[in-house]
């Protein structure tokens, strides 16, 4: 999709479809108002007889466009002004995307002006328009052949009017960095949609790889030989039931003081969970193919970053495995020993990704990092305690959580903190090795943070559980069925505030 800017008046550009934002009540902006009285006031008597309100969500088309030079008129609604977030706007541009598809419109204009955000400048705005735009035009059909299935679904061609030529710069950066933002979402997306016949560890490492060398970041791969010579027991451990062989993904963006404390990033990424001997029900296990939703996350936000060159130095690591029944698979009652030296009880093989997870974050101590936040589709308990609306945060900094959460609400990709009580350690104790990989059905979520909290506790740390946020299962504006890329918008604005 081509995104363009045109300044002008707006009731004198063509375009297939123009685009009008409405906000919720009686008074109408000056942009609205403006294209309202060439339209014979078709708008206002569609809001007295209640055809349309301004409610979020809601639209409103005139087509044909009489008294305009656009063939269509399409409004949508903000709902109240107090109330207009950037996520609104990001959902309303989604909306008014599809509607255009639907009635095959090859272009489409939005009136800059009458997306209005409190407190937020042309470049802010024009940012979250943009994102509403590519999250909204994201579509997985490499796999489909016909023709009819290959049609362009939304408008090739996007362009913002705007009023004044001061406008320009800021709207033109602020698309800027939506585009190399959501090309770190739409990566993610992708690497979370391939399907697992496909998506090999190596798969995923030549992927980050291939990344890395077009944005510029470093990529170095620890195969299974290097991971021995590691003591990764627990990564090594979930790996030898697959034919696959496993690897440590490892990456570096250098855009800040040299010798300054790197991020550190750590992403789960089994690239297709059966569950192991603890095999999984049939029912839905096709979905398991977006269980390195974290490893996703990371790999976007590394390319994400260095598209923008964000001031920070940043370490990516992204331990890659497939977790598979077979003969040689671990087993229910094993023991294993991870990197760090301590031993873990495995009472169940389909809680793998804290195995791997804390191999991981091991590793990544040699960094000396300032922050380590980790984003792992981690438990289903988390779907059953915060839905598909939120990502659960945890972790031994409450400072991090907080700034994590304010992130998250700015991205448009809330999440919400839960405890991690001493308490909820006694949980996971185990009776002949150092820690279980379980804690029981009670506060999964937690006893999964606080068994990850184990190998964590040398710097401030975060945990992410993106299970409930990773994969949709059903379309909403912006976020098409399948993957979301999750992480990647909610890590590229904390690391643009923690980089200030």
């Amino acid at each position: 999709m081509d995104v363009l800017l045109k300044k002008g008046n707006p009731t004198k550009q063509k375009t297939a479809c123009l685009v009008v934002g409405v906000n919720e009540g009686k008074k109408m902006s000056p942009a609205v108002a403006a294209i309202d009285a060439e339209l014979d006031k078709a708008l206002r008597k569609a809001m007295r007889r209640d055809a349309f309100s301004g409610k979020v969500g809601q639209t409103f088309a005139i087509d044909p466009a009489t008294g305009l030079k656009a063939e269509r008129v399409l409004f949508v609604g903000l709902g109240a002004e107090k109330k207009t977030t950037g996520e609104v706007l990001r959902r309303a541009v989604g909306t008014a995307l599809k509607n255009a598809g639907d009635v095959r419109a090859t272009d489409m204009m939005l009136v800059f002006e009458s997306f209005e955000l409190r407190h937020a400048s042309d470049e802010e705005r024009a940012r979250v328009l943009t994102e509403g735009l590519l999250l909204g035009g994201y579509r997985f059909d490499r796999y489909l052949t016909s023709e009819e299935s290959k049609k362009e679904k939304t408008p090739k061609v996007v362009t913002f009017q705007y009023a004044t030529i001061k406008q320009e710069d800021a709207i033109r950066d602020g698309v800027a960095q939506a585009q190399a933002i959501c090309r770190g979402v739409v990566l993610a997306r992708d690497l979370v949609n391939e399907p697992g016949n496909v998506k090999s560890p190596t798969f995923l490492a030549e992927q980050a790889a291939a990344a890395g060398k077009e944005t510029g970041f470093k990529c170095t791969i620890l195969d299974q030989q290097q991971l021995e010579q590691e003591n990764m027991g627990a990564m090594l451990g979930v790996a030898q039931g697959s034919e696959r062989e496993p690897c440590l993904i490892v990456m570096e963006y250098n855009g800040g003081k040299k010798g300054e404390a790197p991020v550190a990033l750590v992403g789960k990424g089994v690239v297709f969970d059966s569950g192991g001997i603890s095999i999984k029900p049939s029912e839905g296990m096709e979905e398991m193919k977006m269980d390195m939703g974290g490893a996703a996350a990371v790999i976007g936000t590394l390319t994400a970053a260095a598209l923008l060159k964000l001031p920070c130095n940043l370490v990516g690591v992204v331990p890659a495995v497939e977790n598979m029944p077979s003969g040689s698979a671990i087993r229910p009652g094993d023991i294993l020993t991870s990197a760090s030296g301590k031993t873990i009880e495995v009472l169940n093989t389909d809680a793998e990704g804290r195995l791997i997870l804390a191999d991981a974050l091991n590793y990544v101590s040699r960094y000396k990092p300032e922050t380590v936040i980790d984003l792992a589709t981690l438990t289903g308990a988390c779907i059953i305690a915060l839905g598909h609306e939120a990502t659960a945060v945890l972790g031994n900094d409450d400072k991090l959580a907080s700034a994590l959460i304010g992130a998250g609400e700015r991205a448009g990709e809330r999440a919400w903190q839960l405890p991690l009580w001493d308490e909820y350690s006694e949980l996971i104790k185990s009776d002949v090795a150092d820690v279980k990989n379980i804690g029981g059905r009670p506060a999964g979520t937690i006893t999964a943070a606080a068994f990850l909290q184990k190998f964590a506790e040398e710097y401030s740390w975060a945990h992410l559980d993106i299970a409930g946020t990773a994969w949709a299962d059903s379309a909403k504006p912006c976020y098409p069925k399948g993957g979301t890329g999750v992480g990647v918008r909610l890590l590229i604005e904390y690391l643009k505030n923690a980089s200030k």
